[in-house]
């Protein structure tokens, strides 16, 4: 069973979030040149759409947005489904020797982005890969770090944090959610 524990974010603690982190990403990129978001399916491809509207109203310049669909490279596949959903891959420009902001929700053990570094290699050679997260929880199992951050929240593994996009889920919002059960 589980039940809301906290809310954390809503619609416009979201927003503030994703503008600090836009203004952090164009600081510590010196502009926006070379750059691309690639959001990582599934709620970090809106979360890249919306960091290239609030980029492009600070710089003038639109980013490239990809959507990287991490699947198939995952290391817990077969614990998933006998049949993953596969959604794609969509990054319409060359990667190699540019910035690659990975956009994701929320950061955990490390293990997704783990699978986001192996399927973006396949695809060419980045000059840097960067890391924005809108809730990191903790409990790394790999040595991973986001570069950019919306909210830290120190989480016990009983909790498991659900962002809401409206995009994806119909509002906006991000909660901590306590379950009778320790997660795998």
């Amino acid at each position: 069973m589980m039940r809301e524990k906290a809310r954390l974010l809503d619609q416009d603690g979201i927003r503030r979030s994703l503008t600090r982190i836009a203004h952090e990403i164009v600081e510590n990129n010196k502009g926006v040149k070379e750059l691309i978001l690639v959001g990582i399916r599934r709620r970090g491809v809106p979360l890249a759409e919306r960091l290239a509207e609030i980029i492009e109203q600070i710089e003038g310049v639109r980013l490239p947005v990809g959507k990287l669909d991490i699947t198939l490279y995952r290391d817990d596949l077969t614990a998933l489904s006998d049949y993953p959903v596969v959604r794609g891959t969509e990054i319409s420009v060359d990667i190699t020797g540019k910035k690659i902001i990975f956009i994701d929700d929320v950061l955990y053990t490390g293990r997704t982005i783990r699978a986001a570094m192996d399927a973006l290699m396949d695809m060419g050679r980045p000059k840097v890969i960067q890391l924005a997260v809108l809730v990191d929880r903790g409990h790394r199992e790999l040595p991973i770090r986001a570069d950019y951050i919306g909210k830290n929240v120190p989480t016990s593994r009983k909790e498991s944090i659900q962002v809401m996009l409206q995009e994806v889920d119909g509002e906006d919002g991000v909660i901590i959610v306590e379950t009778d059960e320790t997660e795998e």
